[in-house]
Parts: structure tokens; sequence; C-alpha cells
């Protein structure tokens, strides 16, 4: 306990000074904001019927097991993970297994998340530095309708904003089994002439319910001073985060069956990692004058050593490992202006342009042996850009009509330069690609308090840079097949949005897409790779409801179907792994602002298809968190987190793909490998306390 002791003392360090200049007048301080659902308020505003926007109220009572899960407050969203928790968390939207984000941009503080050309994945969305209890709202919008979405956004992008104020600095500490500590403290200050300061620090550590202790230490600390608000005013954000654990990676089931491992058990020992961000963001917004403006710019230092060995001991009896490494810094930002035209201001024009630039000094994949390398199958130097120019027109034709009409243009480069690797010295080169993408949309309504939307468009996101500039096989020197820079997806939709009854807004869309390239994960390599195009449609169904000002239910489901265009060429089959064909989601949460709080969030989630014949599926099944709080006066709060409720036997995710354990024998079936399903199971039911202290 010394070590959080040492602990205490620097949060202190931190927040002291916020809470002594912590102002108690309300007029001056956040307030909290009554929230009946992400589709509040929406009619008349909203383009579609799959946008909204979460709040900070929404999140208040939600239990969480990972800080990405705050995502879930997105209909139809899934965040799992089949590996260490310091790696970024597996997603699911639309049908759509989005990899770590390769289809789905996030963006906090005005800074995107996804990482181009990534050492594990395209889109890497790594949101393990996200602070749950500082977001003030996450801005959503599903399909590529919105001109000012870019690249991931084929199934759609949410925008994490935090806090510019909190009412009261205040300490919160965590505890549950496997050594789950966590100790986060936060608070602001008025800095005078209109200025706040804000600072939060969080520590943890966690070793999970894995036979082999996942060991995770995190470092995070934000500093932001700001002024104004997010219509007229500034913020500077500064962001360190750190991060360090042991992974226990999916494995056969097989394995567990026969009693190899336990449930909770590993094929190796030492996969993990140590991932850092250090960033600086900067948000501007004036709404005054003819032209309503908005910009951010951003300065990122990211850095990734991942060890994994999903397939366990093809390779031989050293075992599968391998290390991916990420050395990069990136940069750039957006501004947007908007302008009321027409005699009745009926018109509303935007334009504006996105730049970013990616210069990775290091990009690498290693053979290695306990985190040691012994060999490098490639490294590379990648500088990747990315211009981007918008603009949109917005018309508001009469009480009941409105229209969108937009286009965007991207121009995409890239330099890669080989630093290593026996068969990747012919590798390099420069690629550029561009890609034009009309959108547009129609509104009819509000009548009787209800909405019809209709919306169509194209998006895109890009592939790796050294797929599309390689020549051969880095591991082997065998040829290999270029993939395009970038990948269009086209989308339609029809929606509707109503209020039911008072308090109670729904909405529901049906959708299709049809994307240029898939990305599959593939359980022998432990990566993706494009498998040709895909239809997709689907329904979903949203519900938010309050009943009183202290009680919110929420509900949702989303039906989808993902089929290849063209039959695989090995099974002759056409559906396309990992789609979740169905999610639903029930949620309630309560909050008189007494003593008494809580939460309660229940997920299901259908079987869906391991390999393309869809023979080899899932297991479906729910999982249910619980929160319960009580307040202690004024200034004090204790909180219960009860974690999958009731102790479901399931996995987090499934896969299918060949491995060998050490029962199977190193090299086993010919060096092949035997297919099977790949498994990283629920953790067990798992109890977190917390105790929250306003200073």
């Amino acid at each position: 306990m010394h070590t959080f002791v040492s602990w205490l003392l620097c949060l202190y360090g931190v927040t002291a000074g916020a809470a002594e200049d912590t102002l108690p007048d309300p007029a001056q301080s956040l307030m909290p904001v009554t929230v009946t659902g992400n589709n509040h308020r929406l009619l008349g505003v909203a383009d579609s019927a799959s946008e909204g926007v979460v709040t900070s109220q929404q999140l208040a009572q939600r239990p969480l097991l990972r800080p990405a899960e705050v995502l879930e407050a997105v209909p139809g969203m899934v965040v799992t993970q089949h590996s260490g928790d310091g790696k970024a968390n597996q997603y699911f939207l639309r049908g759509f297994n989005l990899d770590h984000g390769t289809d789905f941009a996030g963006q906090v503080l005005g800074m995107p998340v996804n990482m181009v050309s990534h050492a594990h994945g395209q889109g890497y969305m790594d949101l393990n530095f996200l602070l749950p209890e500082l977001v003030r709202q996450v801005r959503f919008s599903k399909g590529s309708y919105r001109a000012e979405d870019g690249d991931f956004a084929t199934t759609g992008s949410a925008r994490i904003d935090y806090q510019r104020e909190l009412r009261a600095a205040f300490a919160s500490l965590e505890l549950g089994p496997h050594d789950y500590r966590r100790l986060l403290s936060a608070g602001s200050r008025a800095l005078g002439d209109g200025w706040q300061g804000l600072a939060a620090l969080e520590l943890a550590t966690n070793n999970g319910p894995w036979d082999q202790a996942e060991g995770v230490r995190k470092h995070n600390l934000l500093l932001r001073l700001s002024r104004g608000d997010v219509q007229n005013g500034l913020a500077l954000s500064l962001i360190a985060y750190d991060a360090r654990w042991t992974a226990t990676e999916h494995v056969p089931q097989r394995a567990i069956d026969s009693g190899e491992i336990g449930r909770y058990g590993a094929l190796l020992p030492d996969d993990g990692g140590h991932t850092y961000r250090r960033a600086m963001t900067l948000e501007w917004a004036d709404a005054g004058g003819d032209w309503a403006q908005r910009a951010s710019a951003y300065v990122v230092g990211y850095g990734l050593n991942l060890f994994s060995a999903p397939s366990g001991f093809i390779e031989g009896p050293q075992g599968d490992q391998h290390e991916q490494a990420d050395r990069r810094w990136l940069w750039g930002g957006q501004w947007q202006a908007t302008r009321l035209l027409g005699a009745q201001a009926q018109h509303e024009l935007s334009a504006g342009l996105s730049w970013r630039q990616d210069r990775i000094s290091e990009l690498g994949l290693y053979d290695t042996v306990e985190r040691q390398r012994y060999n490098t199958v490639r490294e590379d130097r990648v500088r990747q850009e990315d211009l981007g120019l918008f603009a949109e027109l917005r018309s508001h034709w009469s009480q009941w009509l409105r229209t969108t009409l937009a286009l965007r243009r991207d121009e995409v480069s890239a330099d890669v330069t080989p630093l290593g690797g026996t068969f990747n010295v012919d590798n390099g080169g420069r690629v550029r690609a561009g890609l034009s993408s009309p959108r547009g949309g129609l509104v009819l309504g509000p009548w009787r308090e209800a909405e019809l939307y209709v919306n169509a468009g194209t998006g895109f996101h890009s592939n790796d840079a050294r797929g599309a500039t390689s020549r051969t096989n880095p591991r082997d020197g065998s040829p290999a097949d270029r993939v395009p820079l970038l990948v269009a997806a086209k989308s339609r939709e029809l929606g509707l949005r109503a209020t039911v009854l008072p308090g109670w807004t729904s909405s529901l869309s049906v959708w299709q897409m049809r994307l240029a390239s898939e990305l599959i994960f593939a359980g022998d390599e432990g990566v993706t790779e494009p498998r040709g195009a895909t239809r997709r449609r689907g329904l979903e169904w949203s519900n938010y409801w309050t009943p009183s000002d202290a009680l919110v239910l929420d509900a949702d489901i989303s039906l989808s179907r993902a089929r290849f265009v063209d039959p695989d060429p090995d099974s002759g089959g056409r559906e396309v792994p990992n789609s979740i064909p169905r999610v639903a989601a029930l949620g309630l949460a309560y909050d008189d602002h007494g003593r008494l709080f809580g939460g309660l969030r229940l997920r299901y989630l259908g079987a869906y298809p391991l390999e393309p014949t869809g023979t080899e599926r899932s297991t479906p099944f729910w999982v249910a968190n619980l929160r319960l709080g009580w307040r202690i006066g004024s200034n004090a709060e204790l909180s219960a987190d009860l974690l999958n409720l009731f102790d479901r036997r399931a996995d987090d995710i499934e896969y299918w793909g060949d491995a060998c354990t050490r029962a199977d024998g190193p090299g086993c079936n010919g060096g092949r490998g035997i297919d099977g399903r790949l498994v990283h199971p629920l953790e067990p039911r798992t109890l977190r306390l917390a105790l929250r202290i306003s200073l």
C-alpha cells in the first residue's frame, strides 16, 4: 500500500490548488444537465436518423469495464478485447468487424485517434487514455453523410470532448480483485480574465483474472487551459499517457477443452507491450461576424511495442512471438467556416479543409523470443499526408423540407523507405491517390413530432502504405499483390425519428453499404488482409425514454447482413467472418440527486460466422453490468460496479484460424497449423468499489 500512499500525495499535488480555488457559486461552475437520451431535441436539427449526441449525464451511471466502452453509448456499437488491456480494443458496428478501428473514425479534443499505416492494424484506435469521468459529450454519426468526415469514417465517426471546468475538484479511488487499483483526481480553477485551468491525473494497475498476471501499469495526465465555450472560445490541452502490460492472447478452444491450459491460460509467456501518447491540441471557435468559424490543431508523439504470438508454435518450439514496433510524430488540423445565406437565412453554407502528416521513423515487424529480437522481417520509414477539402450546403426550404448537399475531396500520398528485412529491400516507393466523395440528404418534417430522412454518400478508408508499395512478401520473398491506397464505401439510408410519447424518442433506420475491399482477420498470421468487396444491409431501432427526471431508459436493436460480392476462392462461401448480425442493448439509469443512484446495462451479441461458409459460428450470449451508489453527505459518494453480473461463461470474441499448441507439437500439421476456434473469454463476475470525494 505504500505505493498508493505515494500516488495519493502526487494526486494531492496536482489538484490541491484547484480545490482551494474551486468556485462554489453554481453560476460560475459546471452544472448538472438533465438528459433524456442521445436523440433528445434533434427534431428539426439532425440530418439523419442515425446521428446523435451523448452527454456526460448519460455516461455518469454506466458501469464500465474499459475506458473505450464509452463508445457503447453509440447505439449498436460493441467494444471487446482479444488481448491485453493496454492494446486498442476490438470494435463492431453495423455488422462490421472494425478490427481496431479500420472503418470507424474517432477524435478526442479535435485530435484523430486512428493511426494510418500502423504497425499492428490500419486505423488502430487506442482509446485507453480516455478519462470517462471528464467526457462532456460524444457526438456521433453513422454512415458516410457528413462532409467533415474523412478517412476511416465508413460506418461512422465519433467526436469526444472533455469538460472545460468542473463544479468541484475530486479524488476517486477504485479497488477490485486481481490487484485492480485506480486513482483519479481532477479539478479546475479560475485563472482570471475568463480563463479556466483544469488538471487530471490517473494512475492504475490491474492483473486481471488471467493465469499469467496482466500487470497493467497506466499513467495518464491531462492539463487543459480554456476560455469561453465550444461556440466561442479557445482550449489548449496537453496529454501524457503511458501504459505497460502483459497479455493473454486469444487461444485455441481445444487447448482449454483438453485441459492443456486453464480457461484464463496462455500459450506463451511475455506477450504484451508498451505504448505512449504525448499530445497537444488546440481548439478555437468564433460564432461572431458573418462567418462562424471553428478550427483545431494537434501535435502527437506516439509509440508502441507490441509482442504477440496468436498462432502458438507453428514456427517451432521457441514459439511464434513477433514484435510490432511503431514510432511516429503526427500533426495537422481542421478549419471550417459557416455562413447563413438567403433573404431569410434559409441556407447554411459550410466550407473547410483538413490536413494531416504522419512521420513514422520506425515501422517494424520482428521475430522475437521472450521479447528479444532475433530476426527483422521488415522495417520501414514512412511519411504519409492527407489533405481534405469539403463544402456543404444545408437548405431549409419550408417548415417541412430540408436538404443537404456536400462534396469532399481527399488527396493521400505516402513515401515508404525500407530500412531492414532480407526480402523487404524492394518494397519501398511513392504512392498517391485521390477520391471525391459526394454526399446528400433529404429531411421531411417534422409532422406531429416526427421526421423522415433519406441519406446517401461515399466514404473511404485508407490502406497501409506498405501494402500499396510492396512487390514481395517480406517474410519469404514470394510475389505480393499491391493493394489500393484508398478504398471507397458507398452507403445509403432511410430513417425515421419521432417523439412517440412525452419523454420517449425513437429512431428507426434501414441502411445499405457496399465496400470496395473488406479487411478480414487472418488467424494464422495475426494480421488483417484485404479480401474483396462486400455488400451489407441492416436495420437499427433506438429508443430513449425519461418517465421522470430521475429515471432514464434506453433500448436499441441492430440487425445486419454481410456478404462478399464474389465467393471465397478456397471455400466458396460468401459470409463475412466476424460480422455480427444481431446486437441488442438495454439500459436503465437512476439518479434523483439524492442519496441513491445507479445503472444497469444489458448487451446481447448474436451468433456470427467465423469463416466464409458460415458453418462455424460463435456462441450468442447476454452480459449484464450493474452499478449501485450511495452519496454520503454533500461531498462523498460510494459506488459498487458488478461487471458480468450473472457470471456468464462466454467469449469476448471468437475467431477461426490456424495454431499449434504444445500438445499439438511444434510445426503441427506439416507446418500449416490446425484449424480451429480461437477464443478470448469474458472476464468473470467482478466487483469494483469506488470512493469519490469532492475536495
